[in-house]
């Protein structure tokens, strides 16, 4: 008999550990204290896996597999993942325990641990629901100084022959990116997000949560998330029918009281097991070729899916463990108590937190250039903001948290993910969002108490790290404007962000 160790975000019957299963084997999941708490996760958050963990382990007995399911109220429960396999050993007596690799390198240091600790083998297995393995990742970035996702992607295209024609793509461009920045306008009709009841089990798991992590972030109000494959499956179909063909031109788009947009919101299905990649990808491309869907909305998801997804999960398992603490900027500023809900008169950081809290979700320009924004020109520490991501998101893993802002949205790890910094003033949140329209600061104001603070902040940001930025041809323009102001300017910026940094430090509304 083989114990078959299923992981939280491995909820897939594809998943590499159930394949060639003997009906003796038994496959084990676990809830614990442990795996919730090494950061205080979002509460929607344990609870949307807790339930999903819960609703696959029914899925499993129903299949007439044996299991053993460890639930987080069960008065024996250790608290840790890697205790509860030991216990599990020592109870059952299996022959081998087999797991998929997990997408976390603190997990899977955990179970080389346990590996060396106990008397029988454990294998670890090729997590096949990945396109790209991490030895094809090595291979691909192997002498390169830099890690463009737009290259990868291209070969990621040919390899699985996605929006191909013959060796070329359809339409002669690989990236529609350009059509896809629309900024939002009046009189968008959009479609309400997908919803489903939850059932007994995930209310049980919303129940166990609220009276066992009460002081955690996050709101379990609302919750509409699917916890099976059969309603993620539900959910993603409902995208690519209502907002899949407006999602290239508005994916950028920003609108208050319109936190779900014409986004598909199945990162957390894909993330956790629920949902497969190449199935999405299949989906989203028959609905090009059907006519459902332009070309830029489409080929703008499968970028997101093939290229970046894929990439980021690379990047991350190429560069671990150094870069967890890759600081290229020096940053150490703590974060502020805003990104916990703390009152603010910003009304873009206001309506990101306040939604990431009621959501344990928001969308990919509100988490990179707003709140990611912020973080960036406000010098926070590379640690803290992974942190804060890692903790607030239902999607969040650190294979996929921790590229994303120590690469994309704080130029931390020095450009060997981005090509620059993604820093921006009010201007582009004011293109992007009516945000602006609903702030008390101004957004046209370049200086003073009430301008807004995305304009002083960015060019303080550009001149406090020109040592290590102004030679990046990326940023030539905005170097060579701040280069002609005058010491007046000059001063006005740094006396400016110096107050408003202060006030921030010092806990008071900004």
């Amino acid at each position: 008999m083989k114990l078959r160790l299923i992981l939280g975000d491995q909820l897939s019957d594809q998943i590499s550990s159930l394949q060639n299963a003997d009906p003796e084997d038994i496959v084990m999941l676990a809830e614990v204290v442990g795996e919730a708490t090494y950061v205080k996760h979002h509460k929607k958050k344990i609870a949307f896996l807790f339930a999903a963990m819960r609703q696959f382990h029914a899925q499993l007995q129903a299949r007439g597999l044996k299991t053993r399911y460890v639930n987080i109220t069960d008065s024996d429960n250790t608290g840790s993942l890697t205790e509860e396999v030991a216990r599990a050993i020592h109870t059952l007596h299996p022959s081998e325990v087999i797991v998929t690799e997990p997408g976390e390198y603190r997990v899977l240091q955990d179970l080389r641990n346990l590996r060396a600790s106990q008397n029988i083998p454990i294998t670890i297995l090729r997590d096949t629901r990945f396109l790209a393995s991490i030895a094809d990742f090595r291979t691909w970035a192997e002498g390169r100084k830099s890690l463009r996702m737009e290259f990868f992607y291209r070969e990621m295209r040919r390899k699985f022959h996605v929006l191909m024609e013959g060796d070329q793509p359809i339409g002669g461009k690989w990236n529609y990116d350009a059509e896809n920045r629309k900024p939002p306008k009046s009189g968008l009709n959009i479609p309400p997000p997908f919803k489903t009841e939850p059932d007994e089990i995930t209310t049980s798991a919303i129940a166990d949560v609220g009276r066992l992590f009460p002081d955690h972030f996050g709101s379990l109000d609302d919750f509409h998330y699917a916890t099976t494959r059969e309603k993620a499956l539900d959910a993603f179909s409902d995208f690519v029918t209502h907002r899949l063909p407006f999602f290239g031109s508005y994916q950028d788009a920003m609108i208050t009281g319109e936190p779900w947009m014409f986004h598909s919101h199945i990162s957390l299905y894909l993330n956790c097991g629920l949902l497969e990649p190449l199935e999405v990808i299949e989906r989203v491309e028959q609905a090009y070729h059907n006519g459902h869907a332009p070309l830029n909305a489409v080929e703008g998801f499968i970028r997101q899916i093939l290229g970046w997804r894929e990439y980021v999960r690379g990047v991350y398992w190429t560069q671990m463990p150094n870069y967890a603490h890759a600081n290229y900027l020096e940053a150490t500023r703590k974060l502020p108590s805003v990104y916990w809900g703390a009152d603010t008169r910003m009304a873009c950081m206001k309506t990101c937190v306040a939604e990431t809290a009621a959501n344990a979700y928001a969308h990919h320009i509100q988490r990179l250039m707003v709140l990611g924004n912020f973080a960036l020109l406000a010098g926070l520490d590379p640690i803290e903001v992974n942190e804060w991501y890692l903790v607030v998101y239902a999607d969040a893993y650190e294979w996929v948290e921790m590229p994303n802002v120590t690469g994309m949205v704080l130029f931390a790890d020095g450009g060997l993910l981005g090509s620059k910094p993604y820093a921006a003033s009010g201007a582009y949140i004011n293109r992007m969002s009516d945000y602006c329209s609903h702030c008390s600061y101004k957004v046209a104001a370049k200086s003073g108490a009430d301008a807004c603070p995305f304009n002083y902040l960015y060019w303080d940001f550009l001149d406090r790290n020109a040592g290590k930025l102004s030679k990046n041809p990326r940023l030539a323009m905005p170097y060579r404007t701040l280069a002609k102001f005058d010491d007046a300017r000059r001063t006005e910026i740094r006396s400016d962000a110096a107050r408003f940094l202060r006030e921030l430090d010092n806990g008071k509304e900004v």
